[in-house]
This record gives structure tokens, C-alpha cells and sequence, in this order.
């Protein structure tokens, strides 16, 4: 008797085990990845292996280019045979937009590089992105918010540490909106004049600050003006931050017209360029044209972050 209970309960354990969920997903995906060795002898199989070199594209590595300096890496694209065969087998013939693909990250990336400043994304990667460097101009701020939300736009703004610290709602008001936050040093000095001590305190200071606002840690530096020096870069970097600066200046300070902004930004604009901006009347009043313009041009609007990642845009 007791044998027979010993053996009844393996048999239920066995079958709660084969049963459970974990195992019934463990086995689904098995199953569902599994490429039988007859598919080696499909025609239809064969005709995919056949047609997938020519819609494959080879991951690009990040490089330091000797004009644009730090340029990120683009994935790659390969044909998932598996889930191609899958998708075309009810038909049992090739499709090319049935065709399934996987991105392959290149070998290089934009971390594995020396510090260096990146003036734009990958060329190949049809999007821009709006750098919103500000210090100054509260009274912009919520019409751009305004007009980014509207086109479902996410931008990165760069603050000053001493701006932050006086304005702490409109700090909160743009991460809560989605977007992006960049460290532009504390109080706005030049960069390349500072001492490396004195170049830590702006990047330490303002980073503080905008952690204990927003909550968000920041991974880019933007220094204002533009005025850098090798050893701001590499200080940004050891505070793990990459420094960016732009590829189309809107010039927005200098008070231009709607029309003459736009036509700048638009007659330089391409993939991977960076936009330089500030919460000024002209950017305020071009904004949504010149979301809609860009857009018009194919080229997808990210954040800094999404737009230096190595992730395809996939049309």
C-alpha cells in the first residue's frame, strides 16, 4: 500500500510539473523558435536563405570622424529565418514584406569610444534632435511645451544648475512632459577658461541640482556657447556624461524672423543633425512649422538619447 501512495504521488507531481505554466511557456517557445531539419529541404525556406543578403544591411561602427569627431554606431539588419519561414509558410511562397528581421548591434559603440565631443547622430539614421539649451527665457517655455506636445515631440533641454535651482516647477514641468534633461553647467561661465577643478564644480553642481528637482540623472553636458576645452570633455566624461554640441545653429538669440529661422534650419537640416535652440519669441513662433517641415522631410524628431543610440529607425 504504501508503495502505491509513493508512486501515486511522482505520477502527480509529474504531471502539476509538465503542466505549470513556466514549463508550458519554456516548451511553447521551444517550440516556437525551433527550425526542423526539413526546412533545410523546403523550397520555400531555400528561397528565403537565397533572397535575404539582399534586404541584410551590415551593422556601422561609432568612429571618431576627423570633422564631426564622435559619431555613434547603427545596427544592422538580418533576416529572421525562422520567423520569415513562419510568416510566409501559409501561402508557401517568398514575400518579401513578409519578410521578419533582427537589428545587429555593431562592434563599436558610441561608449567604447575616447572622450570626445559629437556634433551629430549617425548619417544614415533619419532623425534630429532638438537641443533646448536654457538659462534663461521662462516666458517661452510653455508655449514650446505646448507646441512639442501637440506634435507629440520629445526634445532634450539642457539646464543651467542655478536656473534649476531658482525654477524648480518649470524643471519639473518639462521631465513630467517627457523630455529629456542635459546638464548646461551651473552658471553659464566659459568652459574652456575654467580650471579642471572649477570645470568639476559647474558639471557636479548642476547634475546635484537636477537630480534633487527632477529626479533624472543626467548623461549629456552642453557647454554653453559652445566653448570647450580636451579636458572639459574628458571631465564630463568621467562624471559619465558625453558632451554634445550641435549641427544647425537656429541663431535664435539674435531675434530673427519666423520665416528666416526656418529657412536656416531647413536649409542645413539631414539625418543625425543635431538643433541648437533656446527658449526664445523666434523659436517659440517658428516651433510648429518647423515641426511640421522637418516631419515633411521624412526625418523622425527624438531625443539626444534616442537619436545617438545604435537602434534602427525602422519605416
Amino acid at each position: 500500500m504504501k508503495k502505491k501512495i509513493i508512486i501515486a504521488v511522482i505520477v502527480l507531481a509529474a504531471f502539476l510539473i509538465v503542466n505549470s505554466p513556466i514549463v508550458h511557456n519554456y516548451v511553447s517557445a521551444l517550440k516556437g523558435s525551433a527550425l526542423p531539419a526539413v526546412k533545410e529541404t523546403d523550397s520555400l525556406y531555400q528561397s528565403i536563405v537565397k533572397n535575404a543578403p539582399e534586404y541584410e544591411k551590415p551593422p556601422s561602427d561609432a568612429k571618431i570622424d576627423p570633422v564631426w569627431k564622435a559619431i555613434p554606431g547603427y545596427n544592422g539588419l538580418a533576416v529572421d529565418l525562422a520567423a520569415s519561414y513562419q510568416n510566409m509558410k501559409k501561402k508557401g511562397t517568398f514575400d518579401e514584406k513578409k519578410l521578419v528581421f533582427k537589428q545587429v548591434k555593431p562592434k563599436v559603440q558610441l561608449k567604447d569610444l575616447p572622450p570626445s565631443p559629437i556634433y551629430k547622430g549617425h548619417p544614415d539614421k533619419p532623425m534630429v534632435s532638438f537641443i533646448i539649451n536654457v538659462a534663461w527665457g521662462n516666458e517661452y517655455l510653455s508655449d514650446m511645451l505646448a507646441t512639442l506636445k501637440n506634435h507629440n515631440v520629445s526634445a532634450s533641454f539642457f539646464l543651467e544648475g542655478n536656473w534649476a535651482k531658482k525654477n524648480p516647477e518649470l524643471a519639473k514641468m518639462i521631465v513630467s512632459a517627457g523630455h529629456e534633461v542635459g546638464n548646461h553647467s551651473y552658471s553659464h561661465p566659459d568652459m574652456a577658461k575654467l580650471t579642471a577643478a572649477q570645470t568639476r564644480e559647474q558639471m557636479v553642481k548642476t547634475n546635484e541640482v537636477i537630480e534633487a528637482v527632477t529626479d533624472k540623472k543626467t548623461e549629456w553636458f552642453a557647454p554653453p556657447s559652445g566653448s570647450y576645452r580636451d579636458e572639459t570633455v574628458k571631465i564630463a566624461d568621467e562624471l559619465n556624461m558625453k558632451t554634445v554640441m550641435w549641427t544647425v545653429d537656429t541663431v535664435d538669440w539674435r531675434k530673427p524672423s519666423p520665416d528666416a529661422l526656418i529657412n536656416r534650419v531647413m536649409g542645413k537640416i539631414g539625418n543625425g543633425s543635431l538643433i541648437l535652440m533656446h527658449p526664445t519669441e523666434s523659436t517659440a513662433k517658428s516651433l510648429d512649422r518647423l515641426i511640421t517641415l522637418i516631419e515633411q522631410k521624412n526625418l523622425q524628431i527624438g531625443t539626444v538619447s534616442e537619436l545617438m543610440s545604435e537602434e534602427r529607425v525602422i519605416k
